[in-house]
């Protein structure tokens, strides 16, 4: 059980830095890692993948607190874009994860091989969508949350990829764009990792020490390790060349889709 610990608390650091570094909670890193981990510790192959996404939205609780409240402190937080979005993004998570609890491990892989794909396009063109408007009303605040939220679920990741874009074609500049998503992060995290605890809990063939779906054992190593590492991330988010850094992670990130989508091929 140490080096189980002590493996996920590997993970745990570098989730921790890439959450306050890009905002986005560390699941498109989490993800990955749980899947080789599992399968080492020959974890039945129809549940790794729901272990995976609701285990990394359970640790994502943790890393959103604190890299929000190290982007908080410096003032980059638009608290009053975090409640106009929160009921929107409870909603869409929780009925994200009760769709993801339904669906094939197979499925889930691919729909999170085509998601990372289009995260690492993304990170390595590095479009930012021009400012265009300002924040919606509550109506499209609501629906906008609904997306994020449901995607988010479904791929277990903080919702970063998705907010982050958003926020900037709203006028918010980038600092406080990360800042807010990872706020953003803490209800995304929460109400998903309810909802795969709730789905997941009579689910046969899951690993010993597991509540519904999220692995105990993973969740603690990770979220011990993550909550120390974050803030770090935060200072380098405000003194690196982020965008470069994005470029670099980019690549990473075709590296695990195809090797990920050989693997489910």
């Amino acid at each position: 059980m140490l080096t189980t610990l002590l493996t996920y608390g590997m993970i745990g650091a570098i989730v921790g830095i890439l959450a306050g570094l890009f905002g986005i909670g560390g699941g498109l890193v989490i993800v990955p890692m749980l899947i080789f981990a599992f399968s080492l510790q020959n974890v039945p192959q129809e549940v790794t993948m729901h272990l995976a996404l609701a285990t990394s939205l359970a640790s994502i609780i943790f890393t959103s607190i604190s890299s929000s409240f190290a982007h908080h402190k410096r003032g980059a937080v638009h608290w009053d874009v975090v409640k106009k979005i929160v009921l929107g993004i409870l909603t869409g998570t929780f009925l994200g994860s009760c769709i993801a609890s339904r669906l094939s491990t197979d499925f889930l892989k691919i729909f999170f091989v085509i998601f990372l794909y289009f995260v690492a396009t993304q990170l390595l063109l590095n479009k930012k969508p021009k400012p265009g408007r300002e924040i919606p009303g509550k109506a499209g605040m609501f629906g906008t949350g609904n997306v994020i939220g449901m995607v988010s679920s479904l791929v277990g990741i903080g919702g970063g990829t998705l907010s982050v874009p958003f926020m900037l074609w709203c006028n918010i500049n980038t600092h406080h764009a990360i800042g807010t998503s990872a706020a953003i992060g803490l209800p995304i995290a929460i109400a998903g990792t309810i909802g795969y605890i709730f789905n997941g809990w009579n689910v046969p063939n899951l690993p010993p020490y597991s509540l519904g779906f999220v692995y105990l054992p993973a969740l603690f190593g990770i979220a011990a390790i993550s909550v120390l590492t974050a803030p770090l991330g935060v200072k380098l988010a405000h003194s690196l060349p982020v965008d470069r850094l994005k470029r670099i992670f980019s690549l990473l990130l075709y590296v695990v889709a195809t090797k990920m989508l050989i693997s489910a091929l």
